[in-house]
């Protein structure tokens, strides 16, 4: 199934195409993710999700397809699988930035493969539940995004550090990065609590037997 979501950010194009395609950078504003380890240009991450008292988590590995800067286009291939091996997503997520003056305009198309309990409740609530999870990430970025602007000025302003001093920070990156995968200690961030996002798809759509039966379904597969 195809989703589209569109936002609009506070900031200039390039800095746009920098913070989205930096996943470190981006990763704790994502409901629910936390990502654990960076090889190269693979990224491998957790999803954490809950209906009520159940939790579930999800383990993926994301990878950029196609990153075009002077188009400001970038492709990212991402998989996961739940962790009791209950059901699996993959997805291509396209990303389009159109710039607007000091904004940005951001279309993101995910085409999207599901299997499993939660492939039964169709497009419609997953498209529902899609823009409530895209508005958090917009509003967690765009703070993110102004705290950083406010700190670059004021960085620009009193910085004093030596040009020899960056060289060899560089030098200390690309020697890390060279050197195999890199586990990222990150938070562990708060489950999705799908009760509260897709509660209202659910109850326009199928009424309150909806939710009931999605517990059953993961009270059930966690006995199991």
């Amino acid at each position: 199934m195809e989703l589209k979501n569109e936002f609009r950010v506070g900031v200039p194009i390039e800095q746009a195409w920098a913070t989205l395609t930096d996943l470190e950078y981006i990763a704790p504003c994502m409901p629910g993710a936390k990502l654990t380890e960076i090889d190269g240009e693979e990224f491998k991450g957790q999803v954490k999700i809950k209906v009520g008292p159940i939790t579930a988590q999800y383990n993926g590995v994301a990878k950029f397809k196609e990153k075009d800067e002077s188009r400001h286009r970038v492709v990212l291939d991402a998989s996961g699988r739940d962790s009791r091996g209950a059901g699996n997503a993959a997805a291509e997520v396209t990303a389009e930035m159109i710039a607007h003056g000091d904004e940005t305009h951001i279309v993101i198309t995910t085409e999207l493969k599901v299997t499993g309990k939660v492939a039964q409740f169709g497009r419609g609530v997953m498209a529902d539940v899609s823009e409530k999870l895209i508005g958090q990430f917009v509003e967690s970025l765009e703070q993110k995004l102004l705290e950083s602007a406010a700190t670059a000025a004021d960085g620009d302003e009193d910085s004093e550090t030596p040009p020899d001093q960056d060289a060899d920070s560089q030098d200390d990156t690309s020697a890390q990065e060279n050197s195999g995968p890199r586990k990222i200690d990150m938070p562990e961030p708060e489950p999705v609590d799908l009760l509260d996002t897709a509660g209202a798809p659910l109850l326009r759509r199928f009424g309150p037997l909806a939710i009931v039966a999605l517990l059953l379904i993961l009270l059930r597969r966690r006995k199991r």
